[in-house]
């Protein structure tokens, strides 16, 4: 039954997942002199626009999905996940409640950081601009943020302050004027990922592109990846009603689903060309005294452990 089950549902997952289409992009490479990367990348006066041609392989659907990957990123270390401040996000009252944002719990002047600890410090600024046969189309950065996040985890009445004010700064800042509620690219960074090599969503293309059609992406590489050894990619990606493109469920379902037919067809085999019976043979030994073997049965609940040890004792 689980076989019969899941090979259906792994085909139909599979299937989806085939038809994604999914164009990616690694820029950190050309986007940088190699000589000096880090020190490129440090430099605030060093324009840092940076332009990438892309052939789109198939028609894509709107609505598309712009995502930004980053490679060799651990946002799963201990240290870093808690440094952060829940109730500071959520409370406009609670902007002293920076114990576990050290080392950006206040600034140099011993005012608290809005929002505090290295997450937001380190939030993602590379920008894209992106034209479709040097034709400019609007990307939609509206509701990228889940809603639940906006609602229950930042504060409509919270707002930036003394953000990225210091001397070393670690990534975007924000405009004081939106409460963070409203800043859904903080939002987005602050959901940590569990893998060093992962996406986050940057915004929609709401207007369908056509296969062949040439892509002009203009990038800021803003964001220091260099430092660590890092590394990042644009990603345009339609979906379907499974999400994004990932062969694994449709694998691993049938994967599962052909292991269980197989088995089940080997049982079904044993059973027809060596068929057991549930007979007992009397055996009279030297000693007199009569034996009683059972020829098993296959799958007879009589010859579990526990049960032959009960029919032995009657015996």
């Amino acid at each position: 039954l689980v076989g019969i089950l899941f090979v259906p549902i792994g085909l139909t997952s599979l299937s989806a997942s085939q038809k994604i289409v999914e164009l990616i992009d690694r820029y950190d490479i050309n986007c940088v002199p190699m000589a000096d990367k880090v020190g490129y990348i440090q430099d605030s006066k060093t324009d840092k626009s940076c332009t990438r041609t892309l052939t789109v392989p198939k028609h894509m659907k709107s609505p598309i999905q712009i995502y930004y990957q980053i490679g060799d990123f651990y946002q799963n270390h201990r240290r870093y996940v808690k440094s952060r401040s829940d109730k500071q996000l959520l409370y406009k009252d609670a902007a002293h409640l920076t114990k576990d944002c050290e080392p950006e719990g206040y600034s140099a002047h011993g005012a608290p950081i809005v929002p505090c600890g290295l997450i937001a410090w380190s939030l993602f600024n590379d920008t894209y601009t992106i034209s479709v046969n040097k034709k400019a189309i609007e990307v939609n950065k509206k509701d990228i943020a889940w809603q639940s996040d906006k609602n229950k985890k930042f504060g409509s009445d919270v707002y930036p302050r003394n953000f990225q004010n210091g001397n070393l700064i670690g990534g975007a800042k924000l405009n004081e004027s939106i409460p963070l509620s409203e800043q859904e690219d903080l939002i987005v960074w602050m959901r940590t990922a569990a893998l060093p090599t992962f996406r986050k969503l940057y915004g929609r293309i709401e207007t369908d592109i056509m296969a062949n059609d040439q892509l002009t992406v203009v990038i800021q590489n803003n964001y220091n990846t260099y430092s660590f050894g890092g590394s990042k990619a644009l990603v345009l990606s339609t979906t379907s009603w499974i999400g994004g493109k990932n062969n694994f469920i449709g694998v691993a379902y049938l994967s599962v689903g052909g292991l269980c037919l197989f088995l089940a067809l080997v049982f079904i085999v044993l059973y027809m060309f060596k068929p057991r019976y549930n007979i007992f043979v009397s055996l009279t030994l030297s000693s007199r005294k009569s034996h009683f073997i059972p020829f098993r049965t296959l799958g007879d609940p009589s010859f579990l452990s526990w049960n032959r040890d009960t029919m032995d004792c009657s015996n």
